[in-house]
């Protein structure tokens, strides 16, 4: 085959993986609503992975605090090998099941915290070992798999499995079982983070202004909002402590950033609330 041809080839595959994703969207919104019960009750989400679908669960939880906010232990991604396995392969990392036990014992896995494994063929030794665990501590479970009939989706109690067929290279499930995983991952964090109010329409309120691009991109993000000019959101986020919750209440309100502070404190943080106050 030409490169064309291959390419042409992979992306028909490709676009099976939506529509796999979509006949799980009610399994999906299950595993949202768990999760966000989870955290509200003082949880985590906790992922478990072995090699791609490890790598994927880590680039979903560590992008999570600075786009919404939250605390970098809520939301916590633990991969089959450690940190070594993020940037290369560890051999029989995925295949021991004792190291799953091991390093959920090291984050004390609560009966609070919800564990979802990750795993393409549902049958990797060290995220069955997980479910397992967590499971035995009362930790809700939530499977992601490309097989329904798999032993990783039997033992969860929520099981999203898009099944996506053969890939173009058999058995390689870095391309259309990991590209459902990454499309599951991206959706259930995100309708969980915004169920937890963590956007103010579809807008990143909690967003963390680390650096100049981002602290521009606060500042739009707040004259959007706000409905006011851009000159009036920058000062309006330098008064605030660059705080956009803060920000936008004093924008709303026509207020000082003390009394906005006051509002959202009295609001217990819920910012519509604030506003009404």
């Amino acid at each position: 085959m030409t490169a064309l041809q291959i390419a042409r080839l992979i992306n028909r595959e490709d676009r099976k993986v939506a529509d796999a994703v979509a006949r799980e969207l009610p399994y999906i919104a299950a595993a949202v609503e768990a999760v966000v019960r989870a955290i509200h009750g003082g949880g985590r989400l906790i992922y478990v992975g072995a090699g791609t679908s490890g790598r994927l669960a880590l680039l979903d939880a560590v992008e999570l605090p600075p786009t919404y906010g939250i605390a970098t232990n809520v939301v916590i991604a633990l991969i089959a090998g450690g940190k070594k396995a993020v940037t290369g392969a560890v051999e029989g990392a995925e295949d021991s099941a004792a190291n799953a036990v091991r390093d959920l014992r090291a984050i004390k896995l609560h009966h609070r915290d919800v564990v979802l494994g990750i795993a393409a063929s549902g049958t990797t030794p060290y995220v069955l070992s997980a479910l397992q665990f967590a499971r035995r501590r009362r930790a809700a479970t939530i499977a992601l798999t490309a097989n329904r009939h798999s032993p990783l989706a039997k033992l969860a109690s929520i099981s999203i499995a898009p099944e996506v067929g053969c890939e173009v290279v058999t058995g390689s499930t870095r391309m259309k079982a990991g590209t459902s995983q990454k499309m599951v991952l991206n959706m259930l964090s995100t309708a969980a983070m915004v169920r937890l109010g963590h956007t103010y329409e579809n807008l990143m309120i909690d967003l963390v202004m680390n650096n100049k691009k981002l602290t521009g991109r606060g500042a739009r993000i707040l004259a959007e909002a706000s409905g006011a000019p851009l000159s009036s959101a920058e000062h309006a986020l330098r008064q605030s402590g660059h705080n956009l919750r803060v920000a936008l209440v004093m924008l709303k309100q026509g207020i000082s950033a003390p009394e906005a502070k006051q509002k959202l404190k009295l609001a217990k943080g819920h910012l519509r609330r604030a506003m009404t106050l």
